[in-house]
């Protein structure tokens, strides 16, 4: 029997990626000035960016990251417990801790190196990983890198979630969760799910990389609307390139959890520290998510009168009230088909198709941002709705 061949493999994958409508295909940025990006040329009106509050480009943040470029240089040097950890990104790890009133933070150079920390450093072989269906990519890859049981429960059924728990009493177990869903917009039951989780001696993990910055009191995220601390929420991550509009993660917990992951996490003891400077415009963007909560209350206005209208023009909405408003369309030639309808009318729109998301759930990721007009979000209602009834229309 011959070998199989990797190039072969990988042709037929491509192939039947385009016969399934998949295709992934990278757009080059050229320019970009707040909620607008030059593509090819045009000027489009950016409603799939995850820079919510529009911090990327804070004058504020942009001088942080240039005084301290200046001062630091570009680079950290070497991987945090050998040089490359700095005076920058001790000041960030300590404010934001207090911030979020957890007793420690470590900085990590991002989400997804985040999660395969925390599940490859504290779970194993005979330990279970109980986890929503709808969860990040990373949070799965984590549960499988380590080697645990991952079981998968129906999204936001807590019920579900404490029977797989309750089925699985040898180890250790943790339960994780987003905490404002990537692809839908919705929030974790987290009360309830740091209820069951205490019951049965499981570790609550919550990746909040859509909530916090965004919602709850101050901006704390899903934690804070749920009314819940670190004593329930015992280890949180929190990545910075959504409303801190950078780059990294923090990861938020007690000194022992914290301490234990700096010291045996592999994808943290193994990278290189994240650029001091980046450190220092986080920092930046951590005193203007504190001190301007008109950004908030701009975005939560927008996003109401996005749903308002989009709802009356009979747009396919699902039932979210963060940023993040995704507008289904189930076939995935038809989500690429209203994209492309879109960014003729000058705005720009991802369609998001499986794997992302289910098969026949393909939609578009409409994403809010503090930046972003009352005309605009009107504007995009309207060619939405054109372009929802038919893609062709809404192209002439």
């Amino acid at each position: 029997m011959s070998r199989i061949r990797l190039t072969d493999r990988v042709l037929a994958a491509r192939a039947q990626r385009v016969a399934m409508a998949t295709v992934r295909t990278r757009r080059v940025i050229e320019a970009r000035d707040g909620v607008r990006v030059a593509v090819e040329g045009r000027v489009l009106l950016n409603f799939c960016s995850n820079d919510y509050l529009g911090l990327s480009q804070h004058l504020d943040v942009v001088a942080a990251f240039q005084a301290a470029s200046a001062y630091h240089g570009v680079g950290s040097g070497a991987s945090a417990l050998v040089s490359g950890h700095h005076l920058e990104h001790s000041l960030l790890e300590r404010e934001a801790a207090e911030w979020m009133g957890y007793p420690r933070a470590l900085l990590v150079g991002s989400g997804y190196l985040a999660n395969l920390a925390v599940m490859q450093s504290l779970l194993g072989p005979g330990d279970v990983c109980v986890q929503d269906k709808l969860n990040h990519a990373c949070l799965i890859d984590g549960a499988r890198i380590s080697m645990c049981e991952l079981k998968r429960y129906p999204h936001r059924d807590s019920e579900a979630a404490m029977r797989q728990l309750m089925s699985e009493r040898q180890g250790a177990a943790m339960l994780a969760t987003d905490g404002v869903f990537s692809m839908d917009g919705d929030l974790a039951p987290l009360r309830d799910l740091a209820m069951l989780s205490r019951s049965q001696d499981a570790l609550l993990y919550v990746d909040d990389a859509h909530g916090v910055g965004i919602i709850g009191p101050d901006g704390r995220g899903s934690v804070a609307v749920a009314n819940l601390s670190h004593t329930e929420v015992p280890l949180l991550v929190v990545p910075l390139g959504k409303a801190f509009g950078g780059q990294g993660a923090l990861l938020f917990g007690s000194e022992a959890l914290i301490g234990h992951l700096a010291e045996t996490a592999r994808p943290y003891l193994f990278s290189t520290a994240p650029p001091p400077a980046m450190a220092a415009a986080m920092r930046a963007s951590l005193q203007l998510i504190r001190g301007e909560p008109w950004r908030r209350a701009k975005l939560a206005s927008l996003v109401m009168r996005f749903r308002r209208t989009a709802l009356r023009a009979g747009v396919p909405l699902l039932e979210s009230y963060t940023p993040i408003q995704p507008v289904l369309l189930g076939d995935n030639a038809r989500a690429l088909a209203v994209a492309s309808a879109l960014q003729e009318r000058g705005f720009l729109v991802s369609a998001v198709r499986p794997p992302t998301v289910a098969q026949g759930q393909a939609r578009l990721r409409v994403t809010l941002n503090a930046l972003h007009s009352e005309k605009d979000v009107d504007s995009l209602v309207a060619a939405l709705a054109m372009a929802c009834l038919d893609p062709t229309r809404a192209e002439a």
